[in-house]
């Protein structure tokens, strides 16, 4: 299992930072504290197995996207 900063999946997520913290603080991405806030390898994954087909442009109002 690999601990990943908020940098390093903000840049897997091709996102800022900001935006990371935004998921984390709308509950979307669970992280740990140690030293700063930091996410597993195996939870990106299930954040992004879970994100599959949903628009998060609000993040407080997460649709599911329409074909």
């Amino acid at each position: 299992m690999e601990l990943l900063t908020v940098k390093e999946v903000a840049k897997k997520l091709k996102v800022n930072p900001t935006c990371v913290y935004g998921l984390m603080k709308a509950g979307h991405l669970n992280y740990l504290i140690l030293g700063s806030k930091k996410v597993t390898d195996f939870e990106l994954q299930r954040f992004l197995k879970e994100a599959q087909g949903k628009d998060f442009t609000d993040l407080n109002n997460v649709k599911n996207l329409e074909v």
